[in-house]
């Protein structure tokens, strides 16, 4: 045992040399000129890793975004043609009450008064309903909008091979360098012509 023990001693240090004489052979740097790549040359072979567009912007680009503005803005109308209204009631209530204030019995101003208090709660309460209902109808028509230029930049991203896309809205980068980055809102805006789904 001992035996094949030194044998394999003596093998070791036999090939140990020439191990490492291989190995500076192969770290030896050649005597070849290295040629010079100009600064410009390499950026052909560089491909950028973000992209970045303003989204805001590029929503209202889409068809979608118009339609469902104009959904809203009239929706926006009726309901202020309906505070409007009932503007003119209680306006209608106040001026006959102010009239007549000095005539009326006790009671009937304590009923007037009664009427004009529960008339100014109810519109107090119609325009914050009004107001919840159009934040929700805001939201209800942005929200397939939004998810379908999301999808688009998800496409544009992957097709061009993009780590991640920047949204450059409320100066949020002040300078991105364009080498590095792409800006994608032509590619972008090119999908909108494709239907939604």
């Amino acid at each position: 045992m001992i035996g094949v023990s030194k044998k394999l001693l003596w093998v070791f240090l036999f090939l140990l040399p020439l191990c490492v004489h291989a190995q500076q052979d192969s770290l030896a740097v050649s005597s070849e000129p290295v040629e010079q790549v100009e600064e410009g040359e390499l950026q052909p072979l560089l491909k950028p890793k973000f992209g970045f567009l303003s989204y805001s912007t590029v929503i209202r680009l889409m068809p979608e975004y118009a339609q469902a503005q104009e959904k809203l803005d009239l929706l926006q109308k009726r309901y202020d043609e309906e505070l409007i209204r009932a503007d003119k009631e209680f306006n209608l209530k106040f001026a006959e009450f102010l009239e007549g204030q000095k005539t009326f019995p006790e009671n009937i101003l304590l009923k007037r008064q009664k009427e004009l208090q529960e008339l100014m709660e109810k519109s107090i309460q119609f325009k914050s309903e009004l107001k919840t209902l159009l934040e929700q109808a805001r939201k209800d028509f942005s929200t397939p909008i939004e998810e379908r230029l999301n999808a688009i930049i998800g496409q544009v991203a992957q097709q061009l091979q993009l780590e991640y896309v920047l949204n450059t809205d409320n100066n949020t980068y002040p300078y991105i360098n364009k080498d590095a980055g792409v800006d994608i809102t032509e590619l972008v805006k090119a999908a909108f012509a494709t239907p939604a789904m």
